[in-house]
């Protein structure tokens, strides 16, 4: 068996998605200053690097981090590469079979950019609303894709985000999925158990 690490390291040079807080990792005890002991003081945003949205991101009344099923957010998981465009529409998952998986994660040039590039990129591969009622209809409870958001960099209202998980589907952004081949997976993702949080970075690894 196989282990694929699809997370990003948290640093202060991991990109963020513009608006969110940056994240500090500070030495607040270190050998090198001669202390017994090393010790961090850690400060990002909930929706930092690899990381899940709870429906508490845009719903009032919606599930918290802490609150989320980690039957879902385990399991089969199908990984669907998306070799061309700029956007995953309706259209066109109707070219991959999602037939009998509740999980999906979308592989797209966005996994790339991890690589070429270090700050953020507002030209990235994203869902479009008609894609997301598609995936709803469809009976996926999890969605994952390889930048930090869903919805495309200049939207006006979060559509997609409405409407994924205004259904309750968890949304997994930020994903590294340069070495993962398309194909079906055992997913394990757990998101920090941060109580009343509207997302939570998460280490995520795919078996096969």
């Amino acid at each position: 068996m196989k282990i694929y690490d699809v997370s990003l390291p948290l640093s202060p040079r991991t990109p963020i998605y513009p608006g969110d807080p940056e994240t500090v990792i500070d030495a607040r005890l270190s050998f090198a200053r001669g202390d017994g002991q090393n010790l961090s003081y850690l400060g990002f945003g909930s929706h930092t690097g690899t990381h899940v949205d709870a429906p508490f991101h845009f719903f009032a009344t919606g599930l918290k981090v802490h609150e989320l099923s980690l039957e879902l957010l385990m399991g089969r998981t199908r990984v669907i590469e998306i070799a061309s465009g700029d956007r995953i529409t309706a259209e066109t998952l109707e070219e991959h079979d999602l037939g009998d998986v509740n999980r999906v994660l979308f592989k797209t040039r966005n996994s790339y950019l991890w690589e070429t590039t270090r700050g953020f990129v507002e030209k990235y591969v994203h869902l479009t609303p008609d894609a997301a009622v598609f995936l709803v209809k469809s009976g996926i409870k999890v969605v994952g894709i390889d930048y930090l958001s869903v919805e495309p960099y200049d939207y006006v209202k979060p559509e997609v985000h409405l409407e994924l998980l205004g259904h309750g589907v968890i949304i997994i952004e930020g994903l590294d999925l340069r070495e993962v081949e398309p194909g079906d997976y055992e997913m394990i993702c757990l998101p920090l158990k941060i109580e009343d949080g509207d997302g939570a970075p998460a280490r995520v690894v795919l078996r096969r």
